[in-house]
């Protein structure tokens, strides 16, 4: 996982709070500080997790000690841009115990009659748990602002409301990982044409993708306003270039690792004679 010199992948990903997003600008075939080629990239991987799960047990095991730290993992992204794969392949190497996936789809009818952070209050992560959301509050100020769902001085009030919400989190000892998958829109299409084209993948596929893809120049805009607007020093917001999967998955695991890194969360002192109940079991027939 070493990268090409000192500067972290946080450093490199990072969005500076508060400026604009033009995400025209960014290459989403880029792979920054990355290893070098597909292979080099999995290897990589792999090696991040075996750290990662040592890193998850010991901040799960922390919190039986009374340490209220979580780690919240948000993934953003146009469908197909890899929310889901990035699931598999990066939490998917570490213990469960410990871990509370939320796949956000769209709203029910109970969690329309309250308002919009209701639902995700719900799926925080506890404490010792590492959260990850595949989708999350940012929906509301984007497919509601590209669909029109509501009116628009209420989409604005929502970006303060976000990052109000996020501050709360970040108080209360959450370290949030904010993630936008940024694709293509010609790597898009290849990937929808897969879908298509390989019959179990095709349940993955709807027809809506291809009206979404017509609405595409609006969601772009959407995302650079909310990246702009609700990216902030406490809870910043990461561009991953995810036309390349083994990037996206080293880049969100290495981002991971960086955050827990800096916790280095510890196992919790034993509460009771360590010497007394050995010597108890050995004294057992």
């Amino acid at each position: 996982m070493t990268h090409k010199d000192s500067t972290s992948l946080r450093e490199r990903l990072r969005l500076p709070p508060g400026l604009p997003v033009d995400l025209s600008r960014y290459d989403a075939a880029a792979t920054p500080g990355g290893p070098h080629g597909k292979a080099a990239g999995k290897a990589a991987t792999g090696r991040i997790g075996e750290r990662l799960a040592v890193l998850q047990e010991r901040l799960w095991a922390a919190s039986t000690g009374g340490d209220r730290r979580r780690v919240l993992l948000v993934l953003q992204g146009m469908d197909t841009s890899g929310k889901g794969g990035t699931v598999k392949h990066v939490i998917g190497l570490l213990n469960p115990s410990g871990c509370r996936i939320t796949a956000f789809t769209a709203p029910t009818d109970e969690e329309r009659a309250h308002p919009f952070l209701w639902r995700v209050e719900r799926a925080l992560p506890i404490p010792g748990e590492l959260g990850i959301f595949d989708r999350s509050h940012y929906e509301d100020v984007l497919v509601a602002r590209v669909r029109d769902l509501a009116p628009a001085p209420e989409i604005a009030r929502r970006y303060e409301q976000i990052k109000r919400f996020e501050r709360s989190l970040t108080d209360d000892g959450v370290t949030l990982v904010k993630c936008f998958l940024h694709l293509s829109y010609e790597e898009q299409r290849r990937r929808l044409l897969k879908r298509l084209d390989k019959p179990e993948k095709r349940w993955k596929f709807a027809a809506s993708d291809i009206d979404d893809r017509a609405l595409w120049p609006a969601f772009q805009e959407a995302y650079g306003i909310a990246l702009e607007r609700c990216g902030t020093p406490n809870a910043p917001w990461y561009l991953i270039p995810a036309d390349h999967k083994w990037y996206r998955n080293w880049a969100v695991s290495t981002l991971l690792l960086e955050h827990f890194e800096e916790l280095d969360p510890r196992y919790p002192e034993a509460d009771f004679d360590v010497a007394e109940c050995r010597r108890r079991l050995l004294e057992q027939p």
